[in-house]
């Protein structure tokens, strides 16, 4: 069986990123965990990186991407861009099913096992099984509506556990200032 675990949403609005995540984790066709905390912190509160995926992946590529950021403390492109090159070019690394979205409040980006590094031109970057329906919703908050970055987070995973069966309402909003 597999697991399925999540949809992660980052949101950058104003002078402000936030990033969310449900906390549901299920396998097979039962939701095992209802409350997991699929974004963390780091870099002392400077930083949030949420992950979708297989959680024992994640939790090893978040800390390759944590020790590389240690490295490169400003520079989180590179130290995100050093992670992806690593886990395409490590035959174990490789075998890892998860992704990572993170954020300094100047760079929001998307990293994958495959080498990629993408930074969305509108802020706004989905990952995990309702990654799409989120970014939709998203979308549309921001174009017509003034709510804030935290706000546009929560009511765009409540629409993709609305509709995602890997999604659930339980969720969680971590915000940091773009920094001047």
């Amino acid at each position: 069986m597999k697991f399925h675990a999540t949809t992660i949403l980052t949101v950058h609005q104003g002078d402000q990123v936030a990033m969310g995540g449900d906390g549901q984790v299920t396998l097979g066709t039962a939701v095992m965990k209802s409350d997991a905390m699929k974004i963390r912190k780091l870099l002392n509160g400077r930083v949030l990186c949420g992950f979708a995926g297989s959680s024992a992946d994640a939790f090893a590529l978040m800390e390759r991407f944590e020790a590389q950021l240690k490295d490169s403390p400003n520079h989180i492109v590179r130290a995100a861009t050093e992670l992806a090159k690593q886990w395409r070019m490590d035959k174990a690394l490789r075998q890892l099913e998860a992704l990572l979205t993170v954020t300094d409040g100047k760079h929001t980006l998307l990293v994958s096992g495959t080498g990629d590094v993408i930074q969305p031109t509108d802020g706004i970057v989905g990952i995990g099984s309702g990654g799409n329906y989120a970014i939709a919703a998203a979308r549309a908050l921001k174009k017509h509506s003034n709510l804030t970055a935290v706000e546009i987070v929560r009511e765009a995973l409540t629409v993709a556990g609305e509709i995602d069966i890997y999604t659930n309402t339980n969720i969680v909003v971590e915000k940091i200032d773009v920094p001047t």
